[in-house]
């Protein structure tokens, strides 16, 4: 029989996302920023997303049978999606810390939320944003503090340089510049 017309079974969409290891002992850090967009996230997703697929699965459910009813079979499916970020966003922001970078504003060492621009010893210059696991994205340039440039670059201070132990290969590198962002000014309404 073709796998396609094998039923999935119900569980199979069930099994919970794993979360991104945490060191033994540690905390999930994470930037006032990507805080705001996880919880972002997690409000569209129980507001807006969720009460439409909904609203589509009941009409679907309401269209009579169910078992060739693609809006019904597929609303379920992105039912279990849904609920399954929802659980995952709602277990990451209880057990996040939030961290400001800005308390660091400059300072020369490097902490968490520092943009840090370094050279290897191929003379080539990367900066990199030193973020939680949440929300790092290296296509921005951003890493999280538990990836091995960020721990090798954690506590050091502009001039120093590091050794920065790769899977193939050891580097040598070289601390540029180190960046915070600026205290957020408070407003106050005239």
């Amino acid at each position: 029989m073709s796998k396609a017309f094998t039923k999935e079974s119900e569980d199979s969409d069930d099994d919970e996302l794993q979360l991104p290891a945490l060191p033994p002992g540690g905390k999930n850090y994470i930037t006032p920023t990507g805080y705001a967009a996880l919880r972002d996230e997690l409000l569209g997703l129980i507001d807006v997303e969720r009460p439409k697929v909904v609203d589509t699965v009941h009409w679907a459910a309401s269209n009579g049978d169910r078992s060739e009813n693609g809006d019904y079979i597929y609303g379920k499916k992105r039912l279990r999606e849904i609920d399954r970020r929802i659980r995952f966003l709602t277990q990451r922001l209880e057990i996040a810390v939030i961290a400001e970078p800005s308390l660091h504003f400059g300072n020369g060492q490097i902490f968490f939320g520092a943009t840090v621009t370094y050279v290897d010893d191929a003379d080539q210059e990367r900066t990199v944003r030193i973020v939680g696991i949440d929300e790092a994205n290296s296509a921005l340039g951003e890493v999280s503090w538990v990836s091995p440039i960020a721990r090798t670059l954690l506590k050091a201070r502009v001039g120093d340089v590091l050794r920065l132990v790769m899977p193939d290969r050891v580097a040598e590198i070289e601390v540029l510049s180190v960046e915070y962002p600026a205290a957020p000014t408070a407003q106050t309404s005239s």
